[in-house]
């Protein structure tokens, strides 16, 4: 409302003027002659013709409202001083409310058109329009409170009711006239100069909407008796509204304009937003133009209204209309596709829907990129409205399932809108501390939705300022600062919480490659060349700043998180300098060192220290081979976890050789019982450096070395008993590292040397070990299909195999049991020992698994809605349980989390791409030729293909028969 109240509040029409309050008074002394004031000689209209005659003393009220009712505009004008007064008295006194009506159209039709501009505010709008809110106030209270009692039998109640509304409808045209007539002017408009009239129209206007919003609830089964005339004064009010926001069109303010005006149009559009609020289901036409109104106004005089604008309740309310007409859209789109069938309503609706979202949506772009320095309180609820919408749209999967049609069409037509939204938000400080906030708590359907707002934000970075990649890249840089992610932290951070949508897998669609079409990807796959995307646009300074997220998410205890940083950092190694990748293996290897023994962080940073190796130049190599030197037993901790293969034949063989002599001394030293059980670190490290050998590089291994290693293993057997290894957990990882390397070594051991393996191996899971004692196992009996083991030695080690096989294969592990069906599919290929087979399936029950696990058969019949409680489910576990880890080990952490590079030393120029030798190119091309075929063998089965596949198939036959005899001809015969 206004600030200047009107004086019906106070019960008083005339109150706030003092010219009304002796008019008042004056019709009050006269009351008792209605035709007093009438008895001037009758005015002559143009023509010459009388069309009419001032009323007579003897006139009845009536009568006279009658006789006013048809003057003609010249003698209206004429009487006008005369008339006004008594009429003011008529409506002020009236008794009832049609009189209350009759005289209100009577003033509006008769006096209005002949008051000047510059009185009508004060002898006229001022006067009537009090008396007018409370007349319909009381209207609405007197229909409001019988309604509920109407049904089709009380006729009396009923044409009462209709009485009303009639009313009503006579009253709003009444007030069309007022906003008609001051709009027809060409008097330059000012809002004081016509204070009282907007004020009581939108409080009109509100009431009677809301009275039209509520009908089918309040008339109950009885709505049928007075629809007409609700659809009536629905019809009236929107007209009148609509003349209104015209009207207000015209009125312009500059910075001479008075504070009242300025306070009384912030009003104006406080209050048509409550009437948005109360339309927003009603007429989609009427909403639109409604907030069209609101945009444009604040826009036009924003200079003079920003300051006290509830910007607040503005994006808000405008965010709430946005969703939902984006939830009326996905709902219309998820029956169709149910029903199978578009009808033409259903989908004009949609249609129409969809372009309401779109100008929703772009309305809120504009007032947000106009009044941003007022919306700090406003961010929440534009990020959550991407959060919600994005929650709801596939590939969410809580989305509803739509059409691919449909969702391409709210693809282009709306969700296209929030980029430039986000786009210019990310200029807005309060909308960064917000989206990397260290603490969000969002509920699960919003997690995937937040990863791909730092996705979104991440692509849009490059082509900012300066300015803006600092806000987003540095994070906090003073303690006083609330606690909050860099962006890179923060998309490590809720990647990890998508466990749902990584287990599930959801799949979304991307340009993975440019220039090629796109393709359905995981979020993994997504997440992971967007991140990479950006860290090659990335300016050097923020090096320091990627550094530290990704040392952080390696060694997270969430394992994807882990492997995406994994991912990503083998990306900025291969995409850097050579230099740059030659620092980062070597503090990774010191941080290898530095970690207290076995521990999940030890575990990611020995997968992500052998992939880096790989990725070294070679020279690099050579220096890190150098000063860690595989020789020395104090660095086998380290190169327990690098793969050989990333060598050069030469280096490898050099590395093979001091670390096999290397772990043949400390064997021996072991066989020797010159160490003790608290040493058991050196020796594991020692047996899983040569383990490492032995799988990367055998085939540069010398027979003489072979021999060596294989002595140096066998000779450790004698220190072994069951008793000890299942009370000592370390002695369990030995005997672990000395199976995996017997299978290596399969060939050379006698048979007594097996029987014994066996023999201690069943008595040892008997007492159930650890884990990866079982999965050591296996492996160990995989190998023993390559042997043929003596007539004289199969009654002694046949039994026990099969006895081993049976009970890992009935192990309630599900890894273990995988990993069983695997080790046994193996065996029973290649042994020929065929009676082995039989006796480890002896149960039905481990037959049955075998025999799906051949056939590559899963029964399950998990919905998708199943399955996605399931996975929740599972998530809240995780979630719980690196809870609780993370309490663990805080000062190892806090060791091993330093940064890699100061801010001081920036890496250097990025090197070339290396072109792939000549192999791989050969390698790549048949590759993409075995791709495409197999896509063409998926498409064909899913339709008719088009008649000239078979002509183009023959001539990419002929091409191939051509190209193999060109090969032919260039080998060697």
């Amino acid at each position: 409302m206004l600030k200047r109240e009107p004086a019906c509040r106070h019960g008083n029409g005339s109150a706030n003027h003092s010219s009304a309050r002796s008019a008042g008074r004056q019709v009050d002394s006269e009351r008792a002659d209605d035709g007093a004031l009438f008895r001037s000689a009758p005015v002559e209209p143009a023509g010459g013709r009388r069309r009419g005659t001032s009323p007579g003393p003897s006139m009845s009220r009536a009568e006279l409202l009658e006789e006013i009712g048809r003057w003609p505009p010249e003698l209206s004008e004429a009487e006008l001083q005369s008339a006004m007064p008594r009429l003011l008295s008529m409506y002020q006194c009236a008794d009832s409310w049609p009189e209350h009506i009759r005289v209100l159209r009577i003033l509006t039709q008769t006096v209005l058109p002949h008051i000047k501009f510059s009185e009508l505010e004060e002898n006229f709008f001022s006067q009537v329009l009090p008396k007018a809110l409370k007349l319909f106030d009381d209207l609405m209270h007197e229909l409001s409170s019988q309604a509920t009692r109407l049904n089709s039998q009380n006729l009396e109640l009923q044409a009462t009711l209709r009485n009303i509304l009639q009313n009503l409808i006579h009253g709003l045209e009444a007030l069309t006239a007022c906003v008609c007539h001051v709009s027809s002017l060409d008097e330059p408009l000012a809002l004081h100069s016509i204070q009282t009239l907007p004020t009581a129209v939108l409080h009109i206007l509100r009431n009677t909407f809301t009275h039209c919003k509520e009908s089918e609830l309040m008339y109950s089964g009885c709505l049928h008796l007075v629809s007409d005339l609700l659809q009536a004064l629905f019809k009236e009010a929107v007209l009148l509204q609509k003349q209104l926001m015209e009207l207000l069109d015209k009125i312009n303010m500059d910075s001479t304009a008075l504070e009242d005006d300025i306070i009384d149009m912030v009003s104006v559009l406080h209050t048509v937003l409550e009437i948005c609020t109360v339309i927003s289901s009603m007429d989609h036409a009427l909403h639109a133009n409604t907030w069209k109104f609101i945009i444009k106004q604040s826009l036009k005089h924003q200079s003079l209204v920003e300051n006290q604008l509830r910007h607040r309740d503005i994006i808000g309310r405008l965010c709430d209309d946005i969703l939902v007409s984006f939830l009326s859209c996905l709902q219309l789109a998820e029956q169709m596709k149910q029903s199978g069938m578009q009808e033409n309503t259903e989908l004009r609706l949609f249609q129409k829907t969809a372009k309401l979202c779109r100008f929703f949506a772009n309305s809120l772009v504009h007032y947000t990129k106009e009044f941003m320095p007022f919306l700090s309180d406003s961010c929440s609820r534009i990020h959550q409205l991407y959060l919600q919408i994005h929650s709801k749209f596939p590939p969410s999967p809580s989305a509803p399932i739509i059409s691919e049609e449909h969702k391409d069409e709210l693809a282009c037509v709306f969700l296209v809108v929030l980029d430039p939204l986000i786009r210019q938000l990310l200029l807005f400080r309060p909308f960064m501390e917000l989206v990397l906030a260290e603490k969000l708590d969002l509920p699960s359907e919003l997690l995937l939705p937040q990863c791909l707002l730092l996705i979104s934000i991440m692509d849009k970075l490059p082509s900012m300022s300066e300015d803006v990649q600092s806000l987003w890249c540095t994070g906090i840089c003073f303690p006083e600062e609330t606690p909050r992610f860099s962006l890179f932290e923060a998309l490590f951070f809720s990647f990890g919480q998508c466990y749902a949508e990584l287990s599930l897998p959801v799949r979304l669609v991307d340009v993975v490659v440019h220039g090629q079409a796109a393709t359905d990807v995981t979020v993994y796959q997504y997440v992971c060349v967007h991140l990479c995307a950006l860290i090659a646009a990335l300016p050097p300074v923020y090096f320091s700043q990627l550094e530290r997220a990704l040392l952080d998410a390696v060694l997270s205890a969430n394992l994807i998180t882990s492997v995406l940083a994994m991912d990503t950092w083998c990306f900025l190694a291969r995409y850097g300098t050579a230099e740059l990748c030659a620092q980062h293996v070597l503090i990774i290897a010191q941080l290898i060192k530095l970690c207290p023994g076995e521990c999940y962080q030890l575990s990611h940073l020995s997968v992500l220290l052998r992939r880096m190796v790989f990725l070294m130049a070679a020279d690099h190599q050579v220096e890190f081979i150098n000063n860690h030197s595989p020789g020395e037993v104090e660095n086998l901790v380290l190169w327990q976890h690098i793969s050989l293969k990333a060598f050069t034949t030469e280096l490898r063989k050099q590395v093979a050789n001091d670390i096999t002599t290397a772990v043949a001394t400390v064997c021996q030293q072991w066989a020797s019982n010159m160490y003790t059980l608290g040493d058991l670190i050196h020796l594991n490290a020692s047996l899983a450096a040569l383990l490492t050998v032995c799988s990367s590089a055998e085939e540069v291994m010398e027979p003489e070395l072979q021999v060596v290693a294989s002595e140096a293993i066998v000779q450790l057997w004698p220190l072994f008993h069951v008793k000890q290894v299942s009370d000592q957990p370390s002695l369990q990882h030995t005997l672990s590292l000395l199976l995996s390397l017997l299978g290596f070594f399969i060939h050379t051991l006698k048979p007594n040397l097996i029987t014994q393996v066996l023999s201690l191996v069943l008595s040892l899971v008997q007492l159930e070990p650890l884990s990866h004692v079982h999965l050591a196992t296996l492996d160990f009996l995989s190998c023993l299909r390559k042997l043929h083991i003596p007539a004289e030695m199969q009654s002694s080690i046949l039994p026990v195999l099969s006895t081993l096989f049976y009970s890992l294969l009935s192990d309630s592990s599900w890894i273990i049991h995988h990993h069983a069906l695997e080790a046994f599919t193996q065996f029973a290929e290649e042994t020929s020992h065929e009676e082995a087979i039989s006796q480890s399936l002896h149960s039905e029950e481990v037959k049955n698994k075998v025999i799906l696990f051949l056939n590559k058969t899963c029964h399950s019949d998990e919905t998708e809605e199943a399955r996605l409680e399931r996975v929740n489910q599972e998530k809240l576990v995780l979630q719980k349980y690196f809870t609780n880890f993370k309490t663990s080990n805080t000062e190892e952490e806090m060791q091993l989390q330093k940064p890699i590079i100061s801010k001081e030393k920036q890496p250097s120029a990025k090197r070339p791409r290396e072109e792939p030798d000549h192999d791989e190119k050969y390698s790549s091309e048949i590759y993409s030729m075995e791709a495409a075929l197999q896509a063409l063998h998926m498409l064909v089965p899913k339709g008719s293909p088009p008649h000239w596949l078979s002509q183009k198939l023959q001539e990419l036959q002929t091409s191939l028969t051509s190209l193999q005899r060109h090969v032919q001809g260039l080998l060697p015969s």
